[in-house]
């Protein structure tokens, strides 16, 4: 039955997606986690030329949803980012896992992994690009595999670009790894050599600026086992942005030193794979994630909203390291 209530569901955010772009106008003032209380795995966000933000996800809903947002706390579903006739097909029987979205010469670049579970060597990472951040996206197809790069358990893309140069940041408890991209983002740069940055403690990397040093967010532990799950953000910092990153004790990240933003609690558990850092209009920074509910873990990897803050030697941190489940002020934007 369940199954069913979740397809009207879906059904029903599909058709009123356009019906509330007009009625979507006031930032909330308020909220309380889950924001979207649908599985929304691995999120990742952008803010468009159109003022709304779009978060895409694990491909839960088959073939990678995308909600909008003007305050990412009022989700709309709107579309998904393929088609069963466009979706990637590089790996036929895998899924579409942890999406990273981007805007890289005027076009919306979406990198994803495809992988089944156990296939640590024919995973790998593909680009799709559209015009629209609700796409169509067309798909470029396979930029490499796990056994043609030489790195087991290819997953988890993010993208970073530093110094004019764009750099894809990638893997899953083999090793984190950065490599050259091609100007537009859709190749390896030919000659390019991949680098190592930290451990195999970690998935789900994301390099962040913040004042005189770059922080690697990343998740530890399992992900997928309900409210067995065991993930966490944690962090290392370096005032170089291919490290060495070190975690609050010195420890680097390359032998699995980490320090703990968001664990469990009584409400959440399994709380990892964070988007892109927003900033909001009053300078305070916001973090997407997912996790599931203790009281429902049926409705799957649900999506969190935090604000991060930065303690006085600069360290990232939640209120209670672990997911706000009271009422909470939300995100400001000057919509």
């Amino acid at each position: 039955m369940k199954k069913y209530v979740n397809l009207f569901v879906f059904i029903f955010m599909v058709g009123t997606c356009f019906s509330q772009n007009k009625a979507q106008t006031k930032s909330a003032v308020s909220y309380k986690n889950p924001v979207v209380d649908i599985a929304m795995p691995d999120p990742t966000v952008i803010k468009a030329a159109d003022g709304y933000f779009y978060v895409y996800a694990t491909e839960s809903t088959r073939n990678v949803p995308i909600m909008k947002s003007k305050d990412l706390v009022q989700w709309t579903f709107c579309n998904t980012a393929f088609t069963n006739k466009t979706r990637p097909r590089f790996e036929p029987k895998a899924g579409i896992w942890a999406p990273d979205i981007n805007y890289i010469n005027n076009k919306y670049v979406l990198y994803y992994a495809m992988s089944v579970w156990g296939g640590e060597q024919t995973c790998g990472i593909g680009v799709a690009t559209a015009d629209s951040p609700q796409g169509p996206f067309t798909d470029h197809g396979k930029m490499f595999r796990s056994n043609e790069i030489g790195v087991q358990n290819s997953i988890d893309p993010s993208f970073l670009q530093y110094e004019g140069r764009n750099y894809l940041v990638w893997g899953s408890f083999r090793g984190i790894y950065v490599i050259e991209l091609t100007e537009d983002g859709l190749s390896l740069k030919p000659g390019a050599e991949k680098k190592r940055i930290a451990g195999t403690a970690f998935e789900a990397a994301y390099i962040h600026k913040h004042g005189d040093y770059y922080y690697m967010f990343a998740s530890i532990g399992s992900c997928c086992e309900g409210i067995r799950s065991t993930y966490k953000v944690v962090v290392g910092r370096s005032k170089k942005v291919w490290g060495p990153y070190k975690d609050k004790s010195g420890k680097p990240m390359l032998k699995n030193g980490y320090s703990l933003v968001i664990g469990a609690n009584n409400h959440f558990v399994g709380n990892g794979h964070g988007s892109q850092i927003i900033r909001d209009d009053a300078g305070q920074d916001w973090l997407l994630y997912h996790g599931f509910s203790r009281s429902a873990p049926e409705n799957g990897r649900i999506l969190l909203l935090d604000q991060i803050k930065w303690d006085k030697e600069g360290w990232p941190y939640v209120e209670g390291e672990a997911p706000s489940y009271e009422t909470q002020k939300a995100p400001v934007f000057n919509n």
